[in-house]
């Protein structure tokens, strides 16, 4: 009788385990000639060499199903071990999964072309009216590319413009005045990463959130980088960021032009962007409309009365500018 130690790298072995250790408890019934004990992320195996080495091939084979699926079942457990595909393989377009196991994947015709989009291109615009899930795509991508390991790190950053309510007004250090802006990014995160492993990923830096400001200098390599609400940018922070892009990088920028909080009269950085990156090979745009939008019901007729307020001012305002015209 022989004894070995597998360690559970990268996943919770909670998850693995069970509620209650009913999974652990399925897997030594599968196993019955082996003695199995867990302690925290370390499994000791005691038994026949033969046994313990396909009893760790499908253990490996588990870890693998919950990092990519952020879950498991009882079934997942049975059809690994009789070397059958899980439930989960057959779903076909899924880019990952929440961590409640719930398949993340393009739900709209443009969505799909942002996700198609990232695949052939290396820096990827996504401009739409909000709730058309372009930040929730890109987040997603970029997980992907992280559990893939074609990525080292995910890099998210936005522009640190208010809205109504001034940074120095909020209490707090640096930090905390910084915090609300990012907090979507974060929301994002939390529904595709477990929260211990989010944390240690933040704590080693393998995901970085800041502002955009914090982006000046450096050289952003083997990373997969976001900025959001890059409406919001002034010419020269957007160029500043994009010139940031060093090897094996990708990266995503999205906004919406009708939501520009910059000081009136200051041109946006998206806007200049689009008009003069729009040909250059190697560069993907894509514009989404109310068709794309994912959230509430409401938030489509929202979007369409602004839209029509918005044209029908326009109107007005040319009407007035030409009768001024006729009238000198």
């Amino acid at each position: 009788m022989t004894e070995k130690h597998i360690v559970l790298e990268d996943i919770d072995p909670v998850m693995l385990y069970g509620a209650g250790n009913g999974h652990l408890q399925i897997i030594k019934s599968l196993y019955p000639k082996l003695r199995v004990v867990a302690r925290g992320n370390v499994l000791r195996i005691l038994g026949d060499q033969e046994q313990m080495d396909r009893f760790e091939q499908c253990i490996e084979q588990m870890r693998q199903h919950v990092l990519k699926y952020n879950n498991i079942t009882e079934e997942d457990i049975i059809d690994i071990v009789n070397g059958r595909k899980t439930n989960a393989d057959g779903v076909k377009g899924v880019i990952v999964y929440s961590i409640t196991g719930r398949p993340i994947k393009a739900r709209s015709e443009n969505q799909q072309r942002l996700v198609e989009a990232y695949e052939k291109s290396d820096m990827v615009f996504a401009i739409g009216p909000a709730g058309t899930g372009k930040t929730y795509t890109a987040i997603a991508l970029a997980v992907k590319a992280l559990k893939e390991k074609t990525a080292r790190k995910i890099i998210l950053c936005r522009p640190a413009v208010e809205a109504g309510e001034k940074l120095g007004f909020l209490p707090g250090d640096m930090k905390d005045k910084i915090d609300p802006y990012l907090q979507p990014l974060y929301d994002s995160l939390e529904d595709m990463l477990p929260q211990v492993k989010l944390q240690e990923m933040m704590e080693r830096k393998v995901i970085q959130i800041a502002p955009l400001a914090f982006m000046r200098g450096r050289t952003l390599s083997d990373a997969v980088v976001i900025l959001d609400e890059a409406q919001n940018t002034t010419p020269a922070q957007i160029r500043m960021f994009l010139t940031r892009m060093g090897w094996n990088t990708k990266m995503m920028i999205t906004g919406d032009l009708t939501q520009v909080d910059l000081p009136k009269g200051q041109r946006s950085g998206l806007r200049e962007a689009f008009d003069l990156l729009h040909d250059i090979e190697g560069i993907s745009f894509i514009e989404m409309n109310q068709k794309d939008i994912v959230r509430h019901k409401l938030v489509t007729r929202i979007v369409n009365a602004y839209e029509k307020y918005d044209k029908d001012r326009k109107e007005i305002q040319q009407y007035e500018k030409n009768e001024s015209i006729n009238n000198n």
